[in-house]
């Protein structure tokens, strides 16, 4: 319960006060160091709550392996706008990993895949906002497996959570100040967006999740991980 209780504050609290901070009060400073500290923390939860096991390499693999899925997800259906599978790997590897190895696979999708589509200030907001659609996805993994309408409802939020999370990058992006309206424009703005994001989270998941599911189910029990 504690180890829980410092990766909420790292992740609630100690990586949004670090990118409204690089976005605002630092928005001269090279955005590459905020990538470094968010990425840092974003490893922190993951290693507080690790424990190191007799499989643990074959733990740390299928992570790394769906972190990689996540990434050529994102690569190869980079020519269809706001249509990702990156939430859905995301809640995948969650649901069966716990919250601090969701929120990490969050946060190295965005950062690893950005390599191709290019590093910038909203990396750390991609980073941010996947990582917490892992973390919150981990806390509920019980309901997620259990319920296939329910996991397909919490991916279209997913999609929506996300949208709104950028849209705050969008909006602090215009003068490195915080205004109510102009967010709310954006959000406006980005419906279109948000829809898809929503729907490309309900079909990926409806596609994925069981046969990924069932193969990270396998191997679980035949490792004891």
């Amino acid at each position: 319960m504690k180890k829980r209780m410092i990766s909420l504050i790292i992740v609630l609290i100690g990586i949004p006060a670090v990118i409204l901070l690089g976005a605002t009060v630092f928005s001269g400073v090279k955005y590459v160091y905020f990538t470094l500290i968010v990425s840092a923390l974003s490893l922190a939860p993951f290693l507080i709550s690790f424990e190191k096991k007799e499989h643990t390499v074959t733990y740390l693999v299928l992570i790394g392996v769906l972190t990689t899925l996540s990434v050529i997800g994102r690569l190869l259906f980079s020519v269809v706008p706001a249509f990702k599978p990156v939430s859905a790997m995301v809640v995948i590897a969650a649901m069966y990993f716990g919250p601090e190895a969701g929120f990490l696979t969050g946060a190295l999708s965005a950062l690893l895949s950005n390599f191709y589509f290019g590093q910038g200030p909203w990396t750390v907001f991609q980073m941010a906002a996947w990582g917490l659609i892992g973390f919150f996805s981990g806390l509920i993994a019980h309901r997620l497996k259990t319920s296939r309408i329910f996991l397909l409802l919490w991916g279209a939020v997913a999609g929506v959570a996300y949208s709104m999370l950028m849209d705050i990058w969008d909006a602090i992006f215009a003068d490195g100040t915080v205004m109510l309206s102009r967010y709310l424009s954006f959000l406006v703005s980005s419906a279109g967006f948000t829809v898809m994001y929503a729907l490309s989270n309900v079909v990926f998941l409806l596609v994925l999740a069981k046969p990924i599911g069932k193969m990270l189910e396998r191997i679980q029990t035949k490792y004891g991980i």
